[in-house]
């Protein structure tokens, strides 16, 4: 990169992250905490190992943490609020009309038993249970890139129901214990209302079987394709009789010939190549909507199946239902690159807002490097149509 072009590059840096301050002051209030907020994420953006208090108060040439502790802690100003205008900013980045809703949750190790929701629970990132606490998150993906737009710490029943635990964690009187489905039904019914593009709502089998969500979604509606368990019990009507049974048992009725090696979209070292098959799933739909069982396959192992219940319209072919499943892997993306770059998992806040606090000014970073990526994406779609073939003949 030539020295114009690295300058060129620097200014446009400059100049969106102070687009991205205008878009998120009003959650901040007062012109003290956007600095704070300011200083808060432009840590997040450097090499420090340990995007803690102490080492982002030293990014940003202060002499101790106090002002970045209180801006998790004591400061006035509305997370949630935030929340929704990063949704808005993604939105406006990234939306498509072939974009989609990912629902997923992450795991945050911890030591002690003091930060609010943490206890022995599964966690995915570890594959076992740890001493963690376990967020519920949102990600919004399409042709241009992937961001995560909601979060929402998941409370155990212990911690739920233990007052002195909550009075000590701050956490809010009307706050009760939801499982992790039930909190993904409010975090996609609160960012469906926002209005952004989406063609699919995908989810893995902790939120594919939940019948409520798949009820929500129909109601609005929404196509969906979600990961299912392979003995998820099924009933249907074929033929006027009522048939019940599971994925794994219909996989034997399929034919030899009833599968499509089809890619599930670009790996990191190229195209992710199963083969798929469907089978219909006779309940009644709303006009325009058929609902299927989708089976992908690996080619190296017959054995290794993940199946998917899809609500999708008339005329929907497999290749479509699984380049939509393929999506799926987005929001392990956005893990990935907010944990190892920006420091989502060095939460040090104890406290309920603290968490939330800590995770919404991780989400306005992400979001900003979303949109830098999505920037450049469209420079380069602009640049190839213009050099085309057709383009040079008109």
């Amino acid at each position: 990169m030539g020295v114009a072009e690295w300058a060129g590059t620097l200014v446009d840096w400059k100049a969106g992250l102070e687009g991205l301050r205008r878009v998120i002051a009003p959650a901040l209030g007062r012109a003290e905490t956007r600095r704070s907020a300011g200083m808060f994420i432009d840590g997040l953006f450097s090499a420090a190992s340990r995007k803690t208090g102490w080492m982002l108060a030293e990014q940003a040439g202060l002499e101790a943490p106090y002002r970045l502790q209180s801006l998790l802690g004591r400061s006035s100003w509305s997370a949630d609020q935030l929340r929704d205008l990063v949704r808005g900013y993604v939105t406006n980045a990234l939306g498509d009309p072939g974009g989609v809703l990912v629902v997923d949750e992450t795991g945050f190790l911890k030591k002690g038993r003091h930060s609010v929701g943490v206890g022995r629970q599964y966690s995915g990132t570890a594959g076992r249970i740890e001493n963690c606490q376990v967020g519920v998150f949102v990600a919004y993906a399409s042709r241009w890139g992937h961001a995560l737009i909601d979060r929402q710490l998941y409370l155990p029943k212990d911690w739920a129901d233990d007052a002195t635990r909550r009075r000590t964690a701050a956490v809010p009187d009307d706050v009760e214990f939801k499982t992790k489905p039930a909190m993904a039904r409010e975090m996609i019914e609160r960012t469906l209302d926002a209005g952004p593009p989406c063609a699919w709502v995908l989810a893995d089998a902790l939120y594919g079987s939940d019948s409520q969500l798949r009820h929500l979604l129909e109601g609005r509606g929404q196509p969906y394709v979600l990961a299912v368990r392979s003995n998820h019990t099924l009933r249907f009507l074929e033929d006027g009789t009522l048939v019940q049974t599971d994925p794994a048992t219909m996989l034997d009725t399929l034919a030899d010939d009833a599968w499509s090696s089809l890619t599930a979209g670009e790996g990191a070292k190229g195209p992710r190549l199963y083969d798929w098959a469907r089978l219909p799933l006779g309940w009644s739909t709303d006009d325009g909507f058929e609902r299927w069982l989708l089976i992908r396959r690996s080619r190296r192992d017959a054995q290794a199946l993940a199946y998917y219940l899809a609500y999708a319209r008339q005329g929907t072919s497999l290749p479509e239902l699984a380049a939509a499943a393929g999506l799926r892997w987005t929001i392990e993306e956005c893990f990935l690159r907010a944990k190892d770059d920006l420091g989502l998992d060095h939460c040090e806040a104890r406290s309920w807002h603290g968490w939330h606090r800590h995770m919404s000014l991780v989400l306005a970073a992400a979001a900003f490097l979303a949109k830098l990526s999505a920037d450049q994406r469209r420079i380069a779609f602009d640049k190839r149509d213009k050099t085309s073939p057709a383009a040079a003949a008109a």
